[in-house]
């Protein structure tokens, strides 16, 4: 038995190794984007920002969006509240009367509270593409700021590129304090290359719907989210997978620091949870099961290691051997895939804290890689699973 769970060990530490190296090398393979210096831009563009108590946040999102160097005349922004319970309505009727392109729908004029729903910001996104007839979906969260080139990232790169029905971009947090927040950023940047990669490579389908920008058409070829409207999350992978699957070709990532979304870390460790259980929760959802076994192959790698290392400690030499190569391997790779992130973000000072967090990495992965599967996630007052 020991010999066997060695060779399972050591494979799993290979593939660990081998599926960093392809996410690299497919992050390596992507063209940086670089907006035309002349360029000026023909496409509608309608920016969703759907809200739930964020008074502490929209005036600065909206202002960011308000004021993006693109065409006004061909840029709609509705702010979509999901029956807030602070400010943020009102915040958002105020900023009316300053920015003539901003819309604020109301959820509860349309959907009132106690209506039974398990995806209102599928809802919220449903009803507002609904009100609209520009050529460009914009989706993102009422927390996040921009570059003011950013709509003309998306924009241009989209006229660009013949077929383009979907395009995901980057998204980065800002405005760390303490070591756990840098945490959270450094492997973010994980997740974003990932999710480069995967589309580079056509591996999976990942996404962030803090940025994410597709055809008002593509929405409805595929149905929007029927089939998926009794998921809680999902408004993006799962509406990507389906928009894939119509359209092979036609998902793109906009490897752009200009096409950057910017937003904050959790503060707390219970906000950190909640927030990745909410993500992983919708795993086992996805058509595409690539993405489902890659993530259960990194679970089992990141459970090895524990295992590894306390039989080591017991006693059993080849045990502690295992866990050094594989420890070894997983710090080599990492370091190379997240250094990727660093660069490209112009954050390399956070990988001095890379080696601090390689025991908090494994803990977490295996953590919300097992509770995400039947954890009861509430968000904002409301249960979701």
């Amino acid at each position: 038995m020991l010999s066997i769970y060695i060779v399972i060990g050591l494979l799993l530490a290979f593939f660990y190794a081998f599926l960093i190296g392809v996410y690299i090398e497919g992050w390596r393979r992507l063209e940086e984007w670089k907006r035309p210096s002349d360029f000026v831009g023909n496409t509608s563009i309608c920016v969703l920002i759907p809200a739930r108590d964020e008074a502490r946040f929209i005036e600065a999102c909206i202002h960011a969006v308000a004021n993006q160097q693109y065409p006004q005349d061909l840029v709609e922004i509705i702010v979509i509240d999901d029956h807030s319970t602070d400010s943020t309505p009102d915040l958002v009727a105020a900023l009316q009367k300053r920015y003539s392109h901003l819309q604020l729908l109301r959820l509860a004029d349309v959907l009132p509270s106690h209506t039974k729903l398990n995806a209102y910001k599928k809802k919220a996104i449903e009803l507002a593409i609904g009100r609209t007839e520009q050529t460009l979906i914009v989706t993102t969260d009422a927390d996040c700021v921009m570059e003011p080139y950013w709509l003309a990232s998306l924009a241009s790169y989209y006229e660009a590129h013949e077929g383009v029905q979907l395009m995901a971009a980057p998204v980065c947090f800002v405005g760390e304090q303490t070591f756990f927040q840098r945490f959270q950023t450094l492997d973010f940047f994980g997740m974003i290359i990932s999710t480069g990669a995967s589309i580079r490579l056509k591996l999976g389908n990942m996404c962030n719907g803090a940025n994410l920008c597709y055809t008002r058409a593509a929405f409805y070829e595929v149905g929007g989210f029927k089939g998926i409207d009794d998921i809680a999350s999902g408004d993006d992978m799962l509406l990507m997978e389906k928009i894939s699957k119509r359209f092979p070709a036609g998902v793109h990532f906009v490897k752009s620091l200009a096409a950057t979304v910017y937003t904050y870390p959790q503060e707390t460790v219970g906000d950190f949870v909640n927030q990745r259980l909410r993500w992983a929760s919708k795993s086992t959802k996805y058509e595409d099961h690539r993405i489902t076994w890659a993530l259960g192959a990194v679970f089992l790698f990141n459970l090895s290691l524990p295992i590894s290392l306390v039989g080591g400690l017991c006693g059993v030499k080849s045990l502690l051997i295992l866990f050094a190569i594989q420890f070894l391997l997983k710090c080599v790779v990492d370091f190379l895939y997240l250094g990727s992130g660093c660069r490209f973000f112009q954050r390399n000072e956070l990988m001095w804290l890379f080696l601090p967090a390689q025991p908090v990495h494994i803990l977490y992965i295996l953590i919300i890689g097992w509770w995400g599967n039947f954890a009861t996630i509430s968000w904002k007052g409301r249960r979701i699973k």
